[in-house]
């Protein structure tokens, strides 16, 4: 409040002069007043002066210039020199244990980092096993290098030797959430990695992060084949989906209105591998006796179904 007394007063006067444009002298005084104790405004003062002068302009260029003709467009991704060398399980485990010794933060550790993501995405299945094997160990602060480095890989592999971790319960509950979460952005999806994740949907007590993340990798993989529908793998993970639904998404108490939202925002995020649902869909959105909350997560489940199902025939008229 006003009435308090100030504790500390500062002032700072800077003058500067330009010329053409250029800042060519910049002279600072700062002063800093600290007034408790003090007697009519006396008390402990500092001054700091400080002053910037242009000597010199160069007129040269500080880079040596660059022939057009090896300059070319790309995007903003990351590159990385491909290697034709082999990459084997030991290497790889030599680097786990020298990401273990570097320095939390630094160059080093970043470095050493993105090398072990990439070399991760040159080794096979059985490989990634026996690294598993010999590098599942933490580092201090409980690091796991390997844990952190997997969903980064995104190969069939990586994907796979993730799934079997998750299945091991070897990995505490957050890592395995993180594992989830990563599915979602795998640029190129394969047949192998949905078969190998299709069975987590049916263990008990599957994470949202399992079913949101397991469905957004089948969307992306479905968005490069015409007719996935067709595909096993693919009926299996909406059969599964299907199962929970029944035959018009009723549910007896909360857990069950939660689980079956839960269902309805997965099958949403499947999309095009949704369509064969589309009827029981229909059937939940329009049945009078379900909750409001079910009823609109039906109807925005339909959100990434093609418009050749039409849903205009499938949702009968009325309120």
């Amino acid at each position: 409040s006003q009435s308090e007394q100030q504790i500390l007063s500062s002032k700072l006067e800077c003058v500067q002069s330009i010329k053409d444009g250029v800042l060519v002298e910049a002279k600072c005084t700062e002063s800093n007043l600290v007034t408790p104790f003090s007697q009519k405004g006396s008390g402990a003062k500092t001054q700091a002066q400080s002053s910037l002068k242009l000597f010199q302009v160069e007129t040269e260029t500080l880079y040596k210039k660059v022939d057009s003709e090896d300059l070319y467009v790309t995007s903003m991704l990351y590159e990385r020199e491909q290697t034709k060398r082999e990459v084997n399980g030991g290497e790889v485990t030599e680097l786990v244990w020298k990401l273990c010794l570097a320095h939390s933060a630094s160059f080093e550790t970043a470095n050493l980092f993105m090398t072990l993501v990439f070399e991760l995405r040159h080794l096979s299945l059985e490989a990634l096993k026996v690294l598993w094997q010999r590098s599942s160990f933490k580092c201090r602060d409980n690091w796991q290098p390997l844990i952190d480095a997997l969903p980064s890989c995104a190969t069939e592999a990586c994907v796979v030797l993730m799934k079997e971790i998750i299945a091991s319960g070897e990995v505490e509950e957050d890592k395995v959430e993180y594992f989830f979460w990563s599915f979602s952005f795998i640029p190129k999806p394969t047949l192998g990695m949905i078969e190998s994740l299709a069975p987590l949907l049916k263990s008990p007590g599957a994470s949202q992060s399992c079913f949101l993340g397991v469905t957004a990798l089948l969307h992306r993989f479905c968005s490069a084949y015409n007719s996935c529908d067709d595909i096993p793998a693919v009926q299996s993970v909406m059969r599964t989906l299907g199962k929970f639904l029944g035959v018009s998404c009723t549910v007896q108490d909360s857990e069950g209105l939660s689980q079956m939202q839960l269902v309805l925002k997965a099958i949403g995020n499947a999309g095009l591998a949704a369509a064969s649902l589309a009827p029981v869909l229909s059937l939940c959105a329009s049945l009078k006796s379900n909750p409001i909350e079910i009823r609109l997560a039906a109807i925005q489940a339909f959100r990434r179904i093609p418009c050749s199902v039409r849903v205009s025939d499938l949702l009968p008229a009325g309120d």
